[in-house]
């Protein structure tokens, strides 16, 4: 567990947002934290204290006074305890007041005694965070040292909504783990394990165009892919990352980000870029077909039956098993509905995999669109399955196993 024997304090403000407190700390506490709430006066409002007190098997923290026997909360102690300090939600009264220092409650009083590096999660509407005076609070946070947690996209991010929302759970806890790592690197004077290595990855589905509107497309969110990526980078590795159309965003900035949308595209670019590569995870769901003809104009509904001539698409695993030489490993997935481990080695045999990543649809919480996946992974003579796991610890897995072929 990544996070093992860490001491986190989690400040929690009067947002709508707060409910997602709950989230974090189960994901904190899942990678061996421990964490501490404290809570202001107006964040009580938004979720019950007893909620994240039967969580963190903690006492919330909201006043100076105990209300029971009056004893005293010490920020200074609770700020000197703390290995990192986390305000998720910030609201913009509490991101005013710690960047002023109006310590009028237990949190800010906190954070003001805190000694360790402190992660601030905005939450709040969108005018409120554009709004100069938040900007500018949020300038002075980060001149003081702190960490800001940018907001999610909203839902129309590129064309309406914009920023806003606070950041997902597992954004957070994913940049708190990477602080930490990087800390631990620095502590120790070792390299990353892939330090110098270059990979690359597909990730997402490939839409193939009928006509200007319309496309042959899969479920596929791109979400292990996108996992398999930070886990890559985090490691040291320079990462190419050929994404199909999705929603997803990379975090880290080893991360070079390829943008396509047909199977063909997706084939150029891995064509292009695997001969400088030591690995390549091949985790898109690419097309197997796409039509013989796209139309111009939108095809209107006719009384007639539309039939599509389709033909196969380039087969990039096939290709790149063709081109890769010496010392290179290439990793394939395996989506099967039936006889799975059969089909998933013939497939590693006939496309010249170093290894294999099997899904079954059968599995319950696995495949597209959760952010959950069970996964076996095959070589030519061995079989290892694995539980069901959040996507980014299966990426753990797999790029553990990828190390073990590199080395």
């Amino acid at each position: 567990m990544s996070l093992k024997g860490k001491k986190i304090v989690l400040g929690v403000t009067g947002s709508i947002a707060a409910y997602k407190a709950a989230v974090l700390i189960r994901l904190l506490i899942k990678k061996g934290a421990e964490v501490q709430v404290v809570i202001t006066p107006a964040g009580k409002e938004f979720i019950t204290p007893i909620t994240l007190s039967a969580l963190t098997r903690k006492p919330v923290i909201s006043d100076f006074f105990s209300q029971r026997d009056g004893t005293w909360h010490s920020h200074v102690d609770l700020g000197l305890w703390a290995d990192l300090m986390l305000i998720a939600p910030a609201t913009a009264s509490t991101i005013g007041k710690m960047a002023h220092g109006i310590a009028d409650n237990m949190l800010v009083t906190t954070y003001l005694s805190a000694k360790s590096p402190v992660f601030i999660a905005p939450a709040m509407d969108l005018d409120m965070y554009a709004h100069p005076a938040t900007q500018r609070n949020l300038a002075i946070l980060r001149n003081f040292g702190n960490y800001i947690i940018e907001p999610a996209e909203g839902e129309l991010a590129s064309q309406l909504v914009g920023k806003g929302r606070m950041q997902e759970p597992e954004k957070i806890v994913e940049e708190i783990d990477r602080y930490f790592k990087r800390k631990h690197q620095e502590e120790t004077g070792e390299s990353p394990s892939l330090f110098g290595k270059r990979v690359l990855i597909t990730a997402g589905p490939t839409y193939e165009r009928i006509d200007p509107v319309r496309f042959i497309g899969n479920y596929s969110s791109g979400k292990m892919g996108f996992a398999l990526a930070e886990e890559c980078a985090e490691r040291g590795a320079e990462v190419i990352l050929v994404a199909g159309p999705v929603r997803m965003e990379a975090a880290h900035p080893s991360i070079r980000r390829i943008d396509v949308e047909s199977a063909a595209e997706m084939y150029q670019a891995a064509i292009e870029h695997f001969p400088d590569c030591d690995a390549a995870i091949l985790s898109a769901a690419v097309a197997d077909f796409t039509p013989e003809y796209v139309a111009g104009e939108k095809i209107k509904r006719e009384d007639d039956d539309l039939i599509l001539q389709l033909h196969p698409t380039q087969d990039i695993a096939a290709a790149l098993g063709a081109l890769k030489g010496n010392g290179q490993v290439l990793v394939g997935f395996a989506l099967e509905t039936n006889d799975e481990e059969a089909h998933a080695r013939e497939k590693l045999q006939r496309k010249n995999f170093d290894f294999i990543v099997l899904n079954s649809l059968k599995d319950p919480g696995a495949g597209f669109r959760y952010d959950t996946n069970k996964v076996t992974i095959l070589t030519e003579d061995e079989t290892y399955p694995y539980p069901l796991k959040e996507k980014s610890e299966v990426a753990i897995d797999i790029v553990d196993f990828l190390e073990s072929k590199m080395h």
